[in-house]
């Protein structure tokens, strides 16, 4: 392939998926990689230790990983098919013995690629507002909002993606008289959101669809995904460069009607971005 002298725009696919077990959903996942072939996909709630991680299936169709799990429960990961530069795992990375507590939980992993920092997130869900998971959730919350504070005075331009656990509007619930003020859509998870965003970050998703209806996961227990009662909590946030860029944004909900689903859909979104030096197709 030809290159160019001044770096050439091109789409620049960026992926988030709750696959609620990298192992367990391992055909679903490499399938839908084979068919829409993202350049980055950051998976959430993989449930696997990092040495029992099946590397082979995504190296297989030219992915490069970066991972960080534990046996069971949570784990993050970064699979790409361009170059993972400068990996940084928890919040301790960036805020040292402030941050190592809320690292213990394996949620946080970030890494640049293609210049952009792409920071993946699995947000704690809280359980029920009595519960001392709730009051660990708005804590890891306040973290995250110191975490990129540090993470803006590296200068990078920032892609944010992952589960957040938060509908943070009417809109994003789909019975909002109901369910508004309940867990993960409670005033105090919806403000603690707003902190971490301020106003360098926006939803990209809203960038292209303002109203209702679109929903990223619907819960096991309740029938959700037969009946249409889902919400909107799988997001990705783009800094105020990446929006100028972005091109769209889309939720892959066929996904949640395979056999033995996930409980979450793949979001998308697509970015005009020159890479370095890069011909990009």
């Amino acid at each position: 392939m030809l290159r160019s002298p001044e770096p050439a725009f091109g789409v620049m696919r960026i992926a988030t998926w709750n696959v609620n077990s990298v192992r367990t959903r391992l055909d679903q996942i490499t399938a839908w990689l084979e068919r829409e072939r993202p350049d980055v996909l950051c998976l959430q709630e993989t449930k696997v230790a990092d040495e029992l991680f099946p590397r082979q299936a995504f190296e297989a169709l030219g992915y490069q990983l970066a991972i960080s799990g534990q046996k069971a429960y949570n784990g993050v990961a970064i699979a790409s098919l361009l170059p993972l530069d400068d990996v940084q795992i928890g919040f301790d990375a960036l805020l040292g013995s402030d941050g190592s507590t809320l690292s213990e939980q394996k949620r946080v992993i970030s890494a640049l690629i293609e210049g952009i920092r792409v920071l993946n997130l699995y947000v704690p869900n809280g359980s029920a507002l009595s519960s001392e998971k709730y009051t660990y959730k708005l804590a890891w919350l306040a973290c995250l909002e110191r975490y990129l504070a540090q993470q803006e005075q590296q200068g990078d331009p920032l892609c944010m993606v992952g589960d957040f656990n938060i509908g943070p509007e009417a809109r994003d619930l789909h019975d909002p008289e109901r369910l508004s003020g309940t867990i993960m859509a409670s005033d105090a998870e919806r403000e603690a959101l707003k902190r971490v965003l301020g106003d360098r970050m926006a939803d990209a998703f809203r960038l292209f669809e303002a109203g209702s209806g679109h929903w990223s996961w619907w819960d096991y227990r309740t029938g959700a995904w037969e009946t249409g009662r889902g919400w909107r909590i799988d997001h990705i946030y783009l800094d105020e460069q990446l929006q100028q860029c972005a091109t769209g944004c889309v939720i892959h909900k066929e996904q949640r009607g395979n056999v033995q689903p996930s409980d979450h859909a793949p979001v998308v979104v697509n970015l005009a971005w020159p890479g370095d030096e890069a011909i990009w197709e």
